[in-house]
């Protein structure tokens, strides 16, 4: 059996929301009702926060939470996540955002099944996707696209909408990432000890790092459009969902 961790990486400071992850969401803060959510999952032998904050730090632990402080200064999520598990015995390594409360048992548990699928250990990385119909979401820059082979793998990602549709006629859907990673641990610990890579910085997009070094990402259709809260108007949409749930 594969041991499996998810680690949730939270950084206190964000730009469109200031500490938003401390925000409150139905009587807890955003941070807690997604570690919650991740272990109402049962899917894990631990799970984890990664976080540069001691507020985040405290406040997980308040609520009962486990959480681990960052050390070292990180540029992306799959850094703090790597420095969280270096030294843990663990095979898969589980990306959940802080900022994803509505994270749900389905998608997690058709990430990992991916793995288990994998006996020659071909794959060293599973993400979620979902449909854009909508030419404003397609075109917007902060919806990161993703293109895949017959078999599912990501062949490329991109903030530009792709693939270009040139012929109108054609039958081919518009897929945006969703941020969701699962890692082999080696996968990981290989991405934390590498340069990031001329695709990866003029895109801003760290997956296509793992791209550009030759690794193999499967991609998962998912049907669920998860609520990230960036904005104020994120968090009030929350806000109600979570009231009616």
């Amino acid at each position: 059996m594969l041991k499996k961790i998810a680690i949730i990486p939270a950084r206190l400071e964000s730009q469109r929301l200031p500490k938003k992850l401390l925000l409150d969401l139905g009587g807890a803060p955003v941070i807690v009702r997604t570690y919650e959510a991740v272990k109402k999952t049962n899917l894990f032998d631990e799970v984890l926060v990664a976080t540069d904050s001691n507020d985040i730090y405290q406040t997980v632990l308040q609520y009962d939470g486990k959480a681990v402080m960052s050390h070292k200064e990180h540029d992306c999520g799959s850094n703090r996540i790597a420095e969280a598990v270096e030294d843990l015995d663990y095979d898969i390594v589980v990306n959940v955002q802080g900022d994803e409360p509505f994270t749900n048992k389905v998608d997690l548990q058709r990430l990992l099944q991916v793995f288990d699928n994998d006996p020659n250990q071909e794959i060293a990385l599973a993400s979620l996707m979902h449909s854009l119909s909508e030419e404003r979401d397609i075109e917007n820059p902060n919806n990161v696209k993703v293109i895949v082979d017959t078999y599912g793998n990501a062949i490329y990602f991109s903030r530009s909408p792709i693939p270009f549709i040139r012929d109108e006629t054609a039958n081919v859907d518009v897929y945006k990432h969703v941020g969701i990673y699962a890692f082999r641990k080696d996968a990981l610990m290989e991405f934390y000890n590498s340069k990031p890579t001329p695709l990866e910085l003029a895109e801003k997009i760290e997956a296509i790092r793992y791209l550009e070094y030759g690794k193999k990402i499967r991609m998962v259709t998912t049907s669920n459009h998860t609520i990230g809260i960036d904005t104020p108007t994120d968090l009030e949409k929350a806000r109600v969902i979570w009231d009616n749930n």
